[in-house]
């Protein structure tokens, strides 16, 4: 059952005018009860929660969570009675580990407009949330991907945990690391957004705090009690949020002494991802010839090569737009990728099937040419996405 009057708001009551104390109650039972909802809504104490429920799913973010999300979202943001927001996955395995690309992919082949609503509407989300008024805390204990990046990574705080799992494995699909990757990841250190973004290699627990992703690591036993302090806070300012965060964090002594797991390559990956275009990354690889550039030779050589080329793209523009910029050039990236082919096949041989065989079209990076991906970040005219 969820708590519908906390015992803060409680002793608040009193003090307020009948009409009031209606308002507030009526505004908190209309908040999601229903346990077996796939996103839950509800107000305790001074925060407006957040919870992605579809756990046998990983909590993967439908069209329809987005829609119960994003307008709750501005609803607290301009709520004087909500002075924090905080997101969380159902579920002790995963935060969210993306979008529903299965069904993005069934809508794409039938021309269903779901390929156009999904990415548009979960851009503006993602968008929400890096703009918030509130403090803005994603509790990232679990498997963080794709999505999940996008409901987390832009906002004020991000809690990681030993169970947290962050990739962006978009380019073994035939996508690239959308909602707000062309943004964050090339201001990542040094050239480490580029070498995940092309990848899809996957952090794991204090390393995503080491590499920037995380803003604090928490162990995740303790994440109830850090919740629980969180919305007993009485009209929390940014800072009291924060200094309660930092004293958990300050108090983890977690993998305290663990070396960033990619410590020792961080000088390879800088140079060896420094470049002008994707086949010289290629080039680079080859050329160095080390063990750890011959695994990421061979990885990228899985990846679809226009999604490698696009994403190269992304990032280089990326790290010169605002966020909001940022929106737009993904929104006519996604439309391209549900016009291509490499999407539909990348599904198919990954999720679906499940051969690991796709068969991208083009084959090779060099076939990928500047006219098609000029093509693919051209405006959309009255269809771009303006936020």
């Amino acid at each position: 059952m969820w708590l519908l009057v906390t015992p803060v708001m409680r002793n608040c009551l009193p003090r307020l005018k009948p009409f009031n104390r209606l308002q507030i109650t009526l505004r908190h039972l209309s908040m999601t009860k229903d346990p077996s909802a796939e996103v839950l809504l509800e107000k305790r104490g001074c925060a407006g929660i957040i919870t992605m429920n579809r756990p046998k799913a990983l909590n993967a973010l439908t069209l329809s969570m987005i829609r119960q999300i994003y307008p709750q979202l501005k609803k607290w943001e301009q709520d004087p009675e909500t002075f924090l927001i905080l997101i969380k996955g159902a579920g002790e395995k995963v935060f969210c580990a993306g979008g529903d690309i299965k069904a993005i992919s069934e809508a794409g082949k039938h021309g269903d407009r779901l390929t156009k609503d999904l990415f548009r509407e979960e851009y503006m989300l993602n968008n929400a949330t890096g703009t918030c008024k509130k403090p803005y805390v994603a509790l990232i204990d679990g498997i963080t991907m794709g999505g999940g990046v996008g409901l987390s990574v832009h906002g004020h705080f991000r809690v990681a945990t030993e169970r947290t799992v962050f990739a962006m494995p978009e380019t073994a699909i035939g996508l690239f690391p959308d909602v707000g990757g062309g943004y964050f990841l090339p201001r990542l250190p040094g050239k480490l957004g580029y070498f995940l973004a092309l990848t899809g290699f996957r952090l794991r627990g204090r390393d995503v705090h080491t590499a920037g992703i995380a803003t604090h690591f928490v162990e995740a036993e303790k994440m109830t009690a850090l919740e629980k302090d969180l919305i007993e806070l009485i009209s929390p300012t940014k800072a009291n949020v924060a200094d309660v965060l930092d004293s958990y964090h300050k108090e983890c002594k977690l993998d305290q002494e663990k070396e960033f797991i990619l410590g020792e390559h961080m000088d390879k990956i800088n140079s060896l991802f420094s470049a002008n275009s994707m086949e010289e990354i290629v080039q680079n690889l080859k050329k160095d010839g080390s063990p750890f550039a011959l695994d990421q030779l061979k990885t990228i050589a899985k990846m679809s090569p226009t999604s490698l080329k696009i994403t190269f793209r992304q990032l280089k523009e990326g790290a010169f737009l605002n966020l909001q910029d940022v929106f737009t050039m993904e929104y006519r990236l996604s439309q391209a990728c549900m016009r291509g082919h490499d999407f539909y096949e990348g599904v198919r041989a990954v999720l679906i099937d499940k051969d690991q065989s796709p068969k991208w079209k083009p084959a090779v990076l060099e076939e990928v040419t500047d006219e098609f991906l000029d093509s693919c970040f051209k405006s959309l005219g009255s269809d771009d996405l303006r936020l």
